[in-house]
């Protein structure tokens, strides 16, 4: 059998693997094997005549470098094993088994651009359509009203595998998927349906690396994470969903009538391989999702020519899928935001408007809040000791929590130790403690993420642990009693945006604002195959729904989003929908002041982007910045990537040169967002942008800029007038230093092109010197 059938037929992998035993013939084949992307020159077409599928000639650039003809290739079951992946759509290449004296022969070779060594990438780990306004009210309805909740949208969700059978994925009720649809399902009928509709792991490569690990047969994970944000983007209505008795209500994701196809690329705590990534994006963009949701990344910024989501993003949108992908969880320090291509929407993650509330009363009748997710029923609230842990504070050393110690008390524990929250909990109850109260590190300043703990607890801001420590410090008879208040809604503080979510500046691409928006993605409720802690669950769904934090949480809220922008707008291309999305966001509170971030100070545009999502006004943007896949080569020629790099990132487009091109600055890249760069005289810099009308046909607007007094922004004109649908305006920004004398820090405003319908916002970010990539220089950048 020829090599490009076995690598088409997914089926016969269990039986490559029992074939590895055998030796390998090639010359070069004594080293040590790894796996390597390579990036190939030549594009298949131009070898076609010659080869029946692109398979077939990624084998035989292959055997050029091992040494060995085709048919011994053929022939050799370890040679054949030796091609992991043939990518057709993502980038223009393969991902193989190779020795490095393999990668220096094969460096001589005209067909040949990079060898790229393996790399490991990580998933960046109810109420919420209630909150942002999904399902309102009133005449006008919820965008679910205007787009039947997604009906007929495709979600692919690339994570770590799914929970079979799952109430969040049924399909009662779901129409068929649309006859695009070309992917499948590797589930049983009782498990595949309406909702569930595609289902397959990806692991030749992972494979490798992690040697005596089997092959999975099916797309299941023990872990939440993937259950959690399928379910999170299009999980279907389940009333009476809860977490440990708490939140209860109808869970539902954002896109409740979508149709969702899982990808599963993660494992266990393996992580992401990076050709697994790459191979399941070629497949999707084939296979005909709508939109891509990606809650995983790699911390370190990549190349665009190399990353898969970059490189897999870019086929996605060429082929009008939209694709939603995390921030990364890297935060608060500056310049950690992970998933940069301006062809992506990247996703940061705030507080919702929820509380679990535990409070926490002193002795002195003080009373402050905190949170937990283990409420007991008829728990007792009443004056108890209240004393500290004996070691370091941290109730991680179990031979001082004895009965003598802490039977009876409530015990004052510090986060941060070699225990877990959990873990804290369940010493605690084996040694006869009455109650626990954590206190958060003070890094996450006033975000709390509550746990089902072992035994009655609350969990407290660090802020708020001070005052409990300056009262035990008063006394000499220190007393306090927990008191449960379960689940709390409309808290005004909120949202805010969470320590752990990255911040820009973007350290690819410095001129494009990311983030790009914020979104719920702290205490989420949503799918599990079984929510974490030691507590027995009250009811039998409690055992299936469960908290969860990150940006990961957030960027399904997005992907849902989208898909029901897509639904209720199919013409409009994704970089619209990312424009309606940006231009609609809220930057203020429910109580009408800036965002916070988690410190308390308000958020800047690095760390929240345009504002938080709210996808009712997003239905209705009134102008649009619109970009072409075609739109962002010039903006990388800008990058000066080199000819072969863009012609990798744009594949499978026909190859491009950078010379026979105008190049187009990040600043004038047609972006929702303005980032200009005051550091060198005549500290002037003008902006170019394009608007098109997608609101009233006849419809009038006047720019109105909010800025500090140390810049000067004009814009000319200074109205637009439109006379029909998809007409495009464009006008110029100018961007003015009011004084020379400032060498650092950023300046932040808006430009909002103001109509008797529509306010359609452009986040400026001004910078007074260039951003560098070493975090420790942006400090001042750190709100």
């Amino acid at each position: 059998m020829r090599l490009a059938a076995l690598v088409s037929l997914r089926a016969a992998v269990f039986f490559l693997a029992l074939l590895l035993v055998s030796p390998a013939v090639a010359h070069n084949d004594h080293g040590v094997h790894k796996n390597y992307l390579i990036i190939v020159r030549t594009p298949y077409e131009y070898d076609r005549s010659m080869f029946k599928d692109v398979s077939d000639w990624h084998a035989s650039l292959l055997a050029s470098v091992c040494d060995m003809a085709e048919e011994e290739l053929d022939k050799d079951p370890a040679a054949m094993a030796r091609l992991i992946y043939s990518y057709r759509h993502v980038v223009n290449g393969f991902s193989a088994r190779l020795t490095v004296e393999e990668i220096r022969e094969m460096a001589g070779k005209d067909w040949f651009v990079k060898a790229i060594p393996e790399k490991t990438y990580r998933l960046m780990t109810t109420h919420t359509p209630q909150m942002l306004g999904l399902n309102g009210k009133g005449s006008h309805g919820g965008l679910w009203n205007k787009s039947n909740m997604g009906e007929g949208i495709i979600i692919g969700v690339l994570d770590d595998g799914i929970s079979p059978g799952h109430p969040s994925f049924d399909g009662t009720g779901v129409p068929p998927p649309p006859a695009k649809w070309k992917g499948r399902c590797d589930f049983n009928s009782s498990v595949c349906n309406d909702k569930l509709i595609g289902a397959r792991s990806f692991y030749e490569s992972a494979k490798w690396k992690f040697q005596g690990v089997d092959d999975p047969v099916l797309p299941v994970s023990k872990g939440s994470h993937g259950t959690h944000t399928s379910s999170t983007a299009a999980g279907a209505f389940v009333p009476g969903a809860n977490v440990m008795g708490n939140g209860i209500g109808t869970a539902t994701g954002m896109a409740p009538r979508a149709h969702i196809a899982l990808y599963q690329v993660c494992f266990e705590d393996k992580g992401c391989d990076r050709d697994d990534i790459l191979a399941a994006l070629d497949d999707a963009v084939d296979e005909g999702v709508d939109v891509l949701s990606l809650s995983l990344g790699d911390d370190e910024a990549g190349d665009f020519a190399y990353d898969p989501i970059a490189l897999g993003g870019y086929t996605a949108i060429m082929k009008g899928i939209f694709v939603s992908a995390a921030g990364g969880n890297m935060g608060p320090d500056p310049a950690t935001v992970a998933n940069e291509a301006p062809w992506l929407l990247t996703v940061a993650a705030a507080t919702t408007d929820r509380r679990f509330v535990a409070s926490v009363r002193l002795g002195n009748g003080v009373e402050l809040d905190g949170e937990s997710l283990f409420q007991p029923e008829g728990f007792l609230s009443v004056p108890r000791p209240l004393v500290r842990d004996l070691s370091d504070g941290t109730c991680s050393d179990e031979k001082v929590l004895t009965p003598e110690h802490v039977g009876g008390k409530i015990v004052v524990c510090d986060a941060g130790g070699n225990f877990t929250s959990l873990e804290m909990g369940a010493a605690l109850r084996e040694g006869g403690a009455a109650g626990m109260v954590v206190i958060t590190i003070e890094e996450f300043g006033s975000v709390i993420q509550p746990k089902a703990h072992a035994l009655p607890a609350s969990q407290v801001t660090y802020s708020t642990g001070q005052k409990i420590r300056a009262y035990m410090n008063s006394t000499d008879i220190p007393t306090g009693e927990l008191i449960f208040k379960g689940t709390v809604l409309g808290n005004r503080d909120s949202p805010v945006v969470a320590a752990f979510s990255s911040r820009g500046p973007s350290k690819q691409n410095q001129g494009i604002l990311k983030p790009d928006i914020t979104g719920p993605g702290v205490n989420i409720i949503a799918g599990v195959p079984k929510p974490a802690g030691f507590m027995t669950p009250p009811n039998p769904l409690a055992a299936k729904f469960d908290v969860l934090s990150g940006t990961s949480m957030a960027t399904p809220h997005l992907s849902g989003i989208a898909a029901v922008l897509k639904k209720a707008h199919p013409t409009w291309t994704p970089a619209a929908i990312k424009s309606a999305i940006i231009t609609t966001a809220d930057p203020k509170d429910r109580r009408g002041k800036p965002i916070a971030a988690h410190d308390g100070y308000p958020a800047n545009l690095l760390t929240l982007g345009a504002g938080f999502v709210e996808p009712m006004k997003a239905l209705s943007p009134g102008l649009v910045y619109n970009l072409t896949a075609f739109d962002y080569i010039p903006y990388l020629c800008g990058l000066r990537y080199t000819d072969h790099e863009i012609n990798s990132i744009i594949h499978p487009l026909p190859p491009v040169s950078c010379a026979q091109m105008a190049v187009v600055e990040q600043k004038d890249l047609n972006y929702p967002s303005i980032t200009a760069f005051l550091d060198q005289e005549p500290f002037v810099v003008n902006v170019t942008r394009v608007v098109t009308n997608v609101g009233r046909a006849i419809s009038v607007y006047v720019a109105k800029v909010e800025v500090p007094s140390t810049v000067s922004v004009t814009v000319t004109p200074e109205m637009l007038l439109f006379k029909k649908v998809n007409e495009a305006k464009r006008f110029t920004v100018t961007i003015r230093s009011m004084d020379t004398s400032i060498q650092e820090g950023i300046a932040e405003g808006q430009l909002a092109w103001v109509s008797p319908k529509n306010v359609v916002r452009t986040p400026i970010l001004v910078s007074f010197k260039k951003f560098v990539k070493d975090n420790s220089t942006t400090a001042h950048l750190r709100h």
